[in-house]
């Protein structure tokens, strides 16, 4: 393994991933297909973490002027001769991110977007000296560049000057060069998630629609413009008047292999690190999302579970791709599903589709208004991904893998929680019947608990997991009593029981085993976790810790019923 070259984890540098040893899945194709079928403006949205800013870094070496051929040498858009004598290092190139613009007021936002492109503008400095501009020009260059040195560099640009930035900066290296500009922005709407969430909408919409709709529209310096984002942003927003702009979404079947991992790429990195056999598991982990006509796996997915494959080739597979974002929407969701879109969520997670009227076009502030709104969000973010065919309107909507299964499946619980422990009579009453024997309590109240909740129940899951859902949601609720001492799958007797609690004051210790009945026959499943609980003392451990009564419980689960069946 140690003369494999490395896994380009959280890298997004095309130079360094191409001259210091990382390993590359070749996405030079795009290079050509933009060149060969481009827009003016080129707008591309896909999920976090599929690509973009690798994509955007390729290009900037591709067109920028003192581009280092070698980049690209055995890669696809080398093979395009005509094509790299035309365009290759013949530009000059403006590159700037927008993903750290995630300030908590206005004002914050406004430094920071005078930082990103002031640190840009200084890439040219040569400007300042350059023979081609007038001392006017040379003036304006000034303005970008002014940094007060007094304590933390900042870029003094006015706010017209920060409004006219990107297109003066494309006016003067035009001049400069003789040449037009291609202009790269990434995430672009990253400034505009962030100004919803801390309440400065308006001003960052009104900010940006004149910032990119100066540089954007009718600029006769601008050669070729790309952008990337996660959402398709409403046109009248901020691309108010802009007749050239070309949205490429996760919906269209232009460049839908450029983003993502396909089968074949998957399959020989895998075979490359000797990893072939993992091929399933990762199929089943991290694939299933669809751009266009192209399955995809997520790349940052397979990328970080190599890695962890190479260290210990034993490594399980977990969640990289959700645990880089806070995971907001779907407790959005939630929060705002009626029974209706409850029982579609269900459907979803149990392996099921929903069909859906999306909406691609929304603004930042249209995406709680309504359930339509949030389905179109879940899709156009990665939560969700389509099957089938589509009327362009209308779309199949499913749960890409068992990793966004799993998400769902942890905020369901955290949701659930958060709903029961709004009625505490009613919790109050169902922790309550456990130290008093009372089976028909429990078992009343629990069922009225699976009815609200989101269950796992398709046949395509094993037992195991029904029986773990079901288990997370008691233990949930019984977490609700503070002053028990509740543990799971604490090893007892000669096993490990699902729930044991221990109630000090009155030296009250309860075993709890839950199965889950495939065939509907809730007596049995019940009988069968009380023989386990007998048959591997699951009560020792209580007895040793001084509990002078047991109670037993078995229960047994059935889609959203149950029963309960208590021991003394």
């Amino acid at each position: 393994m140690n003369s494999k070259v490395k896994l380009p984890i959280g890298i997004e540098d095309f130079e360094e991933i191409r001259t210091k040893g990382f390993y590359y899945i070749d996405k030079t194709g795009l290079i050509k297909e933009l060149l060969e079928s481009r827009g003016k403006v080129n707008l591309f949205t896909r999920p976090r973490r599929f690509g973009k800013s690798l994509n955007m870094n390729m290009l900037k070496y591709f067109f920028e002027y003192g581009c280092d051929a070698s980049l690209f040498d055995g890669l696809a858009i080398q093979k395009e001769q005509s094509l790299c004598h035309a365009y290759m290092g013949k530009y000059p190139v403006i590159s700037i991110s927008l993903k750290d613009v995630s300030a908590r007021t206005f004002e914050g936002a406004c430094s920071m977007l005078r930082s990103i492109i002031g640190n840009e503008a200084m890439r040219f400095l040569f400007l300042k000296e350059s023979a081609r501009l007038t001392e006017e020009d040379k003036r304006l260059y000034g303005q970008l560049v002014t940094i007060d040195t007094s304590g933390q560099s900042q870029f003094l640009m006015s706010d017209a000057a920060l409004t006219n930035s990107l297109f003066t900066l494309c006016e003067l290296l035009h001049t400069h060069y003789g040449q037009k500009v291609i202009l790269l922005i990434d995430e672009y709407d990253v400034p505009l998630d962030k100004a919803q969430h801390f309440g400065y909408y308006d001003e960052m919409v009104d900010l940006i629609r004149s910032l990119f709709g100066r540089v954007l529209k009718s600029n006769g310096s601008l050669y070729l413009a790309v952008l990337t984002g996660c959402l398709r942003i409403a046109k009248e927003s901020i691309f108010t008047g802009l007749n050239n702009l070309r949205v490429l979404s996760i919906a269209d079947v232009e460049y839908d292999e450029y983003f993502g991992f396909s089968d074949a790429e998957v399959r020989d990195m895998l075979r490359y690190y000797s990893f072939e056999d993992k091929y399933e598991l990762i199929k089943t982990w991290y694939d299933g999302y669809r751009f266009g006509d192209t399955d995809v796996y997520c790349p940052w997915d397979v990328i970080n579970y190599c890695a962890k494959l190479c260290a210990d080739p034993d490594a399980a597979p977990r969640p990289f791709w959700v645990n880089t974002s806070g995971n907001d929407i779907i407790r959005t969701f939630l929060r705002k599903s009626g029974p209706a879109a409850r029982r579609e969520l269900e459907c979803l997670v149990n392996g099921g589709t929903v069909s859906k009227k999306i909406r691609q076009e929304l603004t930042y502030r249209d995406i709680c208004q309504d359930m339509d709104n949030l389905w179109s969000v879940l899709f156009t973010t990665g939560y969700l991904t389509q099957c089938g065919s589509n009327d362009g309107r209308t779309f199949r909507l499913t749960i890409p893998n068992l990793e966004i299964r799993e998400i769902f499946t942890e905020q369901i619980y955290e949701w659930f929680q958060e709903e029961a422990r709004r009625d505490t009579p009613n919790l109050d009453a169902f922790c309550a019947a456990f130290p008093l024997g009372d089976a028909g309590t429990i078992e009343t109240l629990f069922t009225a608990y699976l009815k609200k909740t989101i269950s796992i129940r398709d046949t395509g899951v094993r037992r195991e997991r029904k029986e773990n859902f079901c288990h997370g949601i008691l233990l949930g609720l019984l977490s609700h009593r503070e002053d028990w001492i509740v543990s799971s799958n604490a090893e007892s007797g000669i096993g490990f029981s699902d729930i044991l609690i221990e109630i000090e004051d009155s030296d009250i210790g309860i075993v709890i085993e839950l199965k889950y009945s495939e065939a509907g026959n809730l007596e049995a499943g019940c009988e069968e976790a009380l023989a386990q609980i007998e048959e591997k003392d699951y009560a020792e451990p209580l007895l040793q810790n001084g509990m002078k009564t047991i109670i037993k419980y078995g229960i047994a689960c059935y889609k959203k019923t149950c029963k309960v069946i208590s021991f003394h």
